[in-house]
């Protein structure tokens, strides 16, 4: 009766600390019983309070066991007593000291939310999960995310819609990565079916990563220069790009579902292969029907991604990787039509090279047309930017190994064959190659195009063969570089052209920094032997050079053999050259290896 319920409620609060903490949680059901029929408000509360406090710093299993007691005790005593009674009591410890505390709170905002009326869940508990998300702690943040997707669905209206897409898109770009696992995986998902705003959210996150990278430094203050283009990301900016890539990424299979549901062309659900089929293209390119959903990838999300690329400077390798293997996802996932007829034309313009525009209605041609560089820097940043993209994200689908190998061709070959190309076009060039090495599935094909450089008998294709095989040695293991690297070098080494010669000897350089294969080892010693046994000047110097840069990195036997015959030799060697520059040349190199030497 009522007097045992009095007689619980004055007792429990003097009983409970004299209860060993891990104990506590066995008196629950009687304090939950006694909130739950005490007829005086100050009592609940003052019972409330205990419950939440029992437990100083609440493990997860503790917290489970109190916030179970929480949800049993809210479908009991009805919405107005959780709003009233039971939620303030919680939300005290929003500032708690400490986060096992905060992250109560975190749980009761997802767990107690069905139990209170439909207008406090978007605005009272909303605001709760919003103050946790500024949260220091990086579990209650997380908690935050988590509990917020449970959230969503409860939400009676859709008022508070671009409050939480903004909210979702803070926490992607949490610095903790378990904030950021938790986001996309469950709060992303919730958003998009909660809110059914794809599109919306596809247009916000095209311009955050824009906006990531834009708001970044220039490499370079000198207006109009290729390096004032590109930008300086700190740490913090590279990991917001990669996560909004990411996000991309996540949000592809949405993308092409809505593609497919909002086909206007009937024969499409009829259809039992590809859903862009040439067929549908045809269709699609007659102008005479509308498809945004479809539209959006190669008119808004393929320009977007171009516009990044050429902000990014060379290193930004992770960032470029994940957007190629966002494109090679989206080869797969759209099929070979629309990858060939769709994908390829826009990143062929967007390199200053000729598309066939066959496949897209008229009223966007002017917009992928917009692509093409018009200036010397803009033509500059699109080999730079855009051309390991086309390489490695559009033509290194599975399908398109013989466009590949024609396309490489066409750059390597009849490229290095042109008139008054400069250096730095020609080191950009390598550059897209070297990215693509990183895929090794393209090894033996760049190999294929490479042998048939080296045995050409134009000295510029050698020379480039040699340059681009110094870049890519980072990309190979040590087997391919003894059947592949080192045969092609070896070739290139016996060429009679000095300037051939001295290229093989800067890859044999690079070669000898990142392996320290016995076998490989060796093989660069009697090579490089053999290049000092010419006895010229220039390839001496050439051979110092490279040992020099693989003195720090190359072992321990092939560092006394560079030292013994060759470094040190330089002091005792007979004055082989007469003219000044010669001798400083020599003496620059002999404080290289010095230096070189210190390092290691």
């Amino acid at each position: 009766g009522l007097g045992t319920i009095q007689i619980l409620a004055d007792a429990l609060p003097k009983i409970v600390p004299y209860v060993l903490i891990n104990h506590r949680e066995e008196l629950l059901p009687l304090i939950m019983c006694a909130i739950e029929r005490h007829p005086d408000n100050a009592t609940r509360d003052s019972l409330t309070h205990t419950l939440f406090n029992l437990i100083k710093r609440p493990d997860e299993q503790q917290r489970r066991i109190i916030m179970d007691a929480c949800v049993s005790l809210a479908k009991n005593v009805g919405e107005m007593r959780t709003e009233i009674e039971l939620l303030p009591q919680c939300w005290e410890q929003i500032n708690h000291m400490y986060e096992e505390r905060r992250l109560l709170v975190a749980q009761s905002c997802g767990e107690l939310a069905e139990f209170v009326r439909p207008e406090i869940r978007d605005s009272l508990i909303l605001s709760i999960v919003q103050q946790l998300i500024e949260d220091p702690a990086t579990v209650v943040r997380e908690a935050a995310a988590h509990n917020l997707a449970l959230l969503l669905p409860l939400f009676p209206h859709m008022d508070k819609y671009f409050k939480v897409e903004e909210l979702m898109f803070q926490l992607a770009c949490d610095p903790s990565g378990v904030v950021v696992e938790t986001t996309l995986k469950e709060l992303l998902p919730a958003l998009i079916n909660w809110g059914n705003k794809l599109d919306h959210i596809l247009r916000l996150l095209i311009s955050h990563i824009l906006d990531s990278a834009e708001h970044c430094p220039p490499l370079s203050g000198v207006e109009g220069s290729v390096e004032s283009h590109l930008r300086v990301l700190g740490e913090q900016e590279r990991w917001n790009l990669d996560i909004l890539l990411r996000i991309l990424a996540d949000l592809l299979p949405h993308v092409h579902q809505k593609a497919i549901e909002t086909c206007p062309f009937s024969s499409v659900s009829e259809s039992n292969g590809p859903i862009f089929s040439s067929s549908v293209l045809e269709l699609y390119a007659g102008g005479h029907v509308e498809w945004p959903a479809f539209e959006w990838m190669h008119v808004d999300c393929f320009s977007g991604l171009i516009q990044l690329s050429c902000l990014l400077p060379q290193k930004e390798d992770s960032l470029r990787n994940r957007t190629t293997k966002f494109l090679l996802a989206v080869s797969e996932r759209f099929g070979e039509s629309y990858s060939t007829h769709i994908m390829m034309p826009v990143f062929l313009v967007a390199v200053g090279d000729a598309a066939d525009f066959t496949f897209f209605p008229p009223n966007i041609h002017s917009r992928i047309r917009g692509l093409k560089p018009r200036t010397a820097v803009a033509e500059r940043l699109a080999v730079l930017g855009i051309l390991p993209l086309l390489l490695a994200g559009v033509l290194g689908s599975p399908g398109k190994r013989e466009q590949l190998a024609d396309y490489l061709r066409k750059l390597l070959v009849e490229g290095a064959m042109k008139e008054n190309q400069s250096i730095t076009h020609n080191n950009d060039i390598v550059n897209a190659v070297r990215f693509l090495c990183t895929f090794e599935e393209h090894h033996s094909l760049i190999f294929d195009i490479l042998w048939e450089m080296v045995v050409s008998s134009n000295i510029e294709l050698k020379i480039g063969a040699a340059n681009i095989l110094k870049v890519i040695v980072t990309y190979v293991d040590a087997k391919v570089a003894s059947t592949h690297v080192l045969p092609a070098l070896i070739t290139l080494g016996s060429d009679q052209n000095l300037k051939v010669k001295n290229a093989s000897i800067d890859a044999f350089g690079a070669v000898a920094q990142h392996f320290k294969n016995d076998m490989i080892v060796d093989k660069i010693r009697v090579q490089m032997d053999a290049f000092l046994e010419d006895g010229s000047h220039e390839t001496t110097m050439a051979v110092v050079r490279s040992l020099v840069v693989a003195l720090p990195h190359t072992t321990e036997r092939f560092r006394d053999y560079i030292l013994d015959f060759h470094i040190f030799q330089l002091t005792s060697m007979p004055a082989f050259a007469t003219d000044g520059m010669s001798r400083r040349q020599r003496a620059n190199v002999f404080c290289e290896a010095i230096c070189a030497v210190d390092a290691t």
